[in-house]
C-alpha cells in the first residue's frame, strides 16, 4: 500500500481552500445570508479554508463597507470551522494597509495580498510593498503571484527576500512556472497554494500545501480526496481524481470568465439561487450554461440536462 515518503508541508491556512464567490440579489446588492450559506455549505463538503474577497469574489467591484460585512458574515457562519483569509490586495499600498487592518479587526484568520497590478511596479518596489502590508498587523500573509492579473510577476529572488518576514508563510501560486515554483520551495520554508486548477496535482506533488480553488466549488470533496491521496503517495489515486476533474476545470475556467462560470455552475447544482454578477462582468449566457452543465456531467458532479 503506498506510504508518505516525506512530512507533510506546512499548511498555515488549511488545505483546501475555496477562492469564494461573493452571491448577489438580482438587484446587485450583496447577499449576506446566500454568502453565510454558501461558505457552511463549502465546508461541509470538504474545505477547511475559505478566502474572501479575493478576484473570484468580485473585490473590484465591492465596497470596503461590504467586503467587511462580507467577510464579518462568513466568520460568523464558519469561522470557528474553517480558516477564513481575507483578500485585501489592491495596487496602492496605503489602501492595501487600510484593508488589512480591517480584516484584522474583523476576526480574520489571513490575509491575501496580491501583486499589485496595472501599474507595474519593479520587484524592489513589490517586495516594499508586501513587507509595508505584512508590518501593518499580526496576522499572516498569503502573497498572491498571478502576473497574467497583475502584469507583474513576483520573480523568484523576490520571494526568497519576502519569505524572511516573519509574517509572510504562503503564496497563492498562479505564475505557471513549476520550476520557478520548485526553486522557491528549496529555498524558502513558503507554503505554496495551487491558484491554477489545470495546475494543481503537478503543484501538489512538487511539495504544495494545498489548493485555493475556483473549481472546489463544486468538487471540494474530490480535491480533498486528490490531497490526500498525495499525502499518502497513492499517486495514481490522485491522478484518477485529477483526470476525472478536467470537463470541470473546463467548465469553470475555460468557457468564460471564473466568477461567471462557477455562479453558473453553483446555480446548476442547486447551491447558488441566481448568478448574478456586478458589471463590467455579465452573467452566463444560456449556451455557457448548457456547456458548462455538459462539462460538469462528464465530470460526475451534475446532471446532465435540466
Amino acid at each position: 500500500m503506498p506510504t508518505a515518503t516525506a512530512a507533510q508541508p506546512p499548511r498555515p491556512f488549511g488545505t483546501v481552500l475555496s477562492a469564494m464567490v461573493t452571491p448577489f440579489r438580482p438587484d446587485g446588492s450583496l447577499d449576506l445570508a446566500a454568502a453565510a450559506s454558501l461558505a457552511e455549505h463549502l465546508v461541509a463538503t470538504g474545505h477547511d479554508g475559505l478566502v474572501v474577497s479575493g478576484t473570484t469574489g468580485e473585490s473590484p467591484t465591492t465596497t470596503d463597507e461590504e467586503k467587511d460585512a462580507l467577510l464579518r458574515a462568513v466568520l460568523d457562519a464558519v469561522g470557528d470551522r474553517a480558516t477564513v483569509v481575507a483578500g485585501v490586495g489592491t495596487n496602492d499600498t496605503r489602501h492595501t494597509v487600510e484593508l488589512a487592518r480591517a480584516a484584522e479587526k474583523a476576526g480574520a484568520h489571513g490575509l491575501l495580498v496580491v501583486t499589485p497590478y496595472y501599474n507595474k511596479p519593479p520587484q524592489t518596489a513589490v517586495l516594499a510593498h508586501f513587507e509595508t502590508v505584512a508590518d501593518a498587523t499580526g496576522l499572516p500573509v498569503m502573497l498572491y503571484d498571478i502576473p497574467a492579473r497583475a502584469g507583474v510577476p513576483i520573480e523568484t529572488e523576490t520571494l526568497v527576500r519576502a519569505a524572511e518576514h516573519d509574517r509572510i508563510v504562503a503564496v497563492k501560486d498562479a505564475k505557471s512556472d513549476l520550476y520557478g515554483t520548485a526553486q522557491v520551495l528549496a529555498r524558502t520554508d513558503l507554503a505554496y497554494y495551487s491558484g491554477e486548477d489545470a495546475l494543481n496535482l503537478p503543484l501538489l506533488t512538487l511539495g504544495g500545501s494545498g489548493i485555493v480553488s475556483v473549481v472546489s466549488h463544486v468538487a471540494g470533496r474530490e480535491y480533498a480526496a486528490m490531497v490526500a491521496a498525495v499525502d499518502a503517495g497513492d499517486l495514481v489515486a490522485a491522478r484518477t481524481l485529477a483526470s476525472r476533474l478536467l470537463p470541470a476545470v473546463r467548465g469553470v475556467m475555460t468557457r468564460t470568465q471564473g466568477a461567471v462560470a462557477v455562479k453558473a455552475a453553483l446555480e446548476l447544482t442547486g447551491v447558488l439561487p441566481g448568478r448574478t454578477v456586478r458589471q463590467p462582468l455579465l452573467p452566463a449566457t444560456t449556451a455557457e450554461v448548457e456547456a458548462i452543465r455538459a462539462d460538469l456531467a462528464l465530470a460526475g458532479l451534475a446532471a446532465p440536462a435540466a
